[in-house]
């Protein structure tokens, strides 16, 4: 027993003595004593906490330096190589007790509040679904505060907040289905099914915006009818007897009444309102948003494929192109509102949010279901001209000093800067770019929790005028059980189908599920007609880089710690008035 003794008073006096010389001199555990034992002590973490807590950039950082003789980057660790769980576990933990209070708070998340999380949203969207079908059905929305319906504004045709969106077809309904197989209510799904192909009739005198009804109606249809008939049956058996392609035929019916507003125009580009019985009306403008013409191919291009005639796809992708052939030529970037008839830009705001979102995103998706490489390229240039134009900040997004990293909006054609406010429709741009961080857990319950204390009312939820004094408008959008509740779900349901099936999956812009299945990538006819200088525009070669991003690579140290380092939490939450 006693050369175990020796040891291990060895082993304390090295390490006493390699501390202490470490702290007087900067001699750290280089120092071996003639002793060849490895303690692996992480200078790499210290040097990053100490960064941390100071703020200072690791270039102008070398203490480092001096006790290992070179630099380190975050990029590529020295440290000794550690298992996939260890990666789990945010770096930071190395020094449990000396955590600041970003890292106490975001840096995991338990499974027993995942479980809690993932109820409360169930909660949520029953408490809001049943209301609206109680209180509401058969009309498109539920005004929860009086516990209502609400349908089409026939006394003021010109109220387009409430028109453009209900057009007299159950819109909460149908843009609920797909929720319901999502949270595993298969009994309901079914009925709810029955109760669409039962009730609903698109022959409506209602005047209703093109965009609008695809994402929340066309999409919705097409997404159920997907679900109701795949033979890999994520959700279970869900089809019934006696289903006959109802919802497909329903979905048909619809985007047959929405193609006129794809005639007379001299672009290609849509109208963007029609009458569901007689089409654009005499009265129409001659503009619309970029998202709202150039973000209906996904759906249409779903419905071409699955019925075998083109004309769907090929009206919307004949939008697409001659919105990519109005963009800047010195910028490479879209404005917000065009003139459908000239090809004027009316709007020459370039941004992410609210008029160009989906635009973007469909580009991408549209690869993803139908493979067809001009609409990669389309996206491919895109992201290039939103990265060098509209991306604005400190290049680095945990490095360095400046401001936060932040997509503004510019002038189209200058790429100057027309202002730097940011809205909600912006939230799409990071699910293009994507990271299972638990800190996006505790933004969740933030939203969950917020919207359960200041939204919640008698029947269902209300929407907010501000988020500051909470006053409220008596309207439950379809969205919020198409999307809100949706997504909330399965940010903590790891379990679903899903995050589990073999089937890889995307979401439509408005939460609709649709499976990546080979038949969307085959056409029964031949390649679409390639428009003149559709894709054959010179790109432009003086596209100055306004600003490079050094925030595309995640280092595996910081993939499950905060997505930024504490101190630039602490800059953005200063920023926002949080402090």
């Amino acid at each position: 027993m006693q050369w175990r003794s020796i040891v291990v008073g060895l082993v304390v006096l090295r390490l006493s003595v390699s501390c202490v010389l470490w702290l007087a001199f900067g001699l750290g555990s280089n120092v071996s004593w003639g002793f060849n034992f490895h303690l692996s002590f992480n200078l790499h973490k210290l040097d990053l906490l100490f960064r941390e807590e100071k703020g200072t950039d690791q270039r102008n950082n070398a203490w480092s330096q001096r006790i290992q003789g070179h630099t380190y980057e975050e990029t590529a660790s020295t440290c000794a190589k550690v298992g996939d769980e260890s990666l789990k576990r945010s770096y930071l933990n190395l020094f449990d007790g000396n955590k600041d209070e970003y890292v106490r708070r975001y840096s995991s998340f338990p499974d027993t509040l995942k479980v809690k999380m993932k109820d409360m949203a169930k909660e949520m969207f029953y408490f809001g679904y049943d209301n609206y079908m109680k209180y509401a059905f058969p009309e498109d929305e539920l005004n929860p505060i009086d516990c209502e319906g609400r349908g089409p504004d026939v006394l003021n045709p010109s109220n387009i907040n409430i028109n453009d969106v209900l057009g007299n077809y159950s819109l909460t309904l149908i843009d609920t289905l797909d929720t319901l197989l999502v949270l595993g209510n298969v009994t309901e799904f079914q009925r709810a099914v029955k109760l669409v192909i039962d009730t609903v009739s698109f022959d409506k005198d209602s005047t209703v915006q093109v965009f609008e009804a695809n994402i929340r109606i066309l999409g919705s249809l097409i997404s159920a009818h997907i679900l109701l008939t795949d033979p890999k049956h994520p959700f279970g058996e869900v089809g019934f007897e006696g289903y006959d392609n109802e919802l497909l035929h329903l979905a048909h019916d619809l985007a047959v009444r929405l193609l006129p507003a794809f005639e007379n125009t001299s672009t290609g580009i849509p109208y963007p309102r029609v009458n569901l019985k007689t089409g654009v009306p005499l009265d129409s403008i001659n503009e619309t948003c970029t998202a709202g013409a150039g973000s209906l191919l996904v759906e249409f291009g779903i419905l071409s494929r699955l019925i075998g005639d083109s004309t769907f796809e090929w009206v919307a992708r004949r939008a697409v192109r001659a919105l990519w052939n109005l963009r800047s030529n010195e910028t490479g970037l879209l404005g917000n509102v065009v003139n459908i008839q000239t090809g004027q830009w009316v709007g020459k705001q370039s941004g992410l949010g609210a008029g160009m979102d989906s635009f973007y995103e469909y580009l991408l998706k549209s690869y993803i279901l139908f493979g067809e490489k001009e609409d990669y390229k389309m996206f491919q240039a895109a992201y290039e001209s939103i990265q060098n134009h509209l991306r604005r900040g400190r290049e680095s997004c945990n490095e360095g000093e400046g401001d936060p990293p932040l997509y503004v909006n510019v002038n189209m054609f200058s790429g100057e800067i027309m202002n730097t406010w940011i809205d909600s429709l912006q939230a799409f741009f990071p699910g293009l770019q994507a990271t299972k961080n638990p800190f996006y857990l505790h933004v969740g319950m933030d939203i969950l929790q917020s919207l359960e204390k200041d939204a919640k009312v008698r029947c269902g939820y209300a929407t907010l005028h501000h988020v500051v004094d909470k006053s409220k408008e008596d309207r439950m959008e379809s969205f919020f059980l198409s999307e809100t509740c949706k997504y909330l779900y399965l940010l903590f349901d790891e379990d679903n189908p899903l995050h589990k099936s073999d089937n890889k999956y995307i979401f439509t812009t408005e939460g609709h599920v649709v499976p990546i299945d080979k038949r969307f990538r085959e056409k029964q006819w031949n390649e679409f007609p390639c428009e003149e200088g559709a894709l054959t525009k010179a790109e432009p070669n003086n596209w100055a880089l306004n600003n490079t991003s050094n925030c595309n690579r995640i280092p595996e140290e910081r993939r499950y710690a905060l997505p930024l380092k504490s101190v630039y939490m602490r800059q953005i939450d200063h920023m926002v008035g949080l402090f």
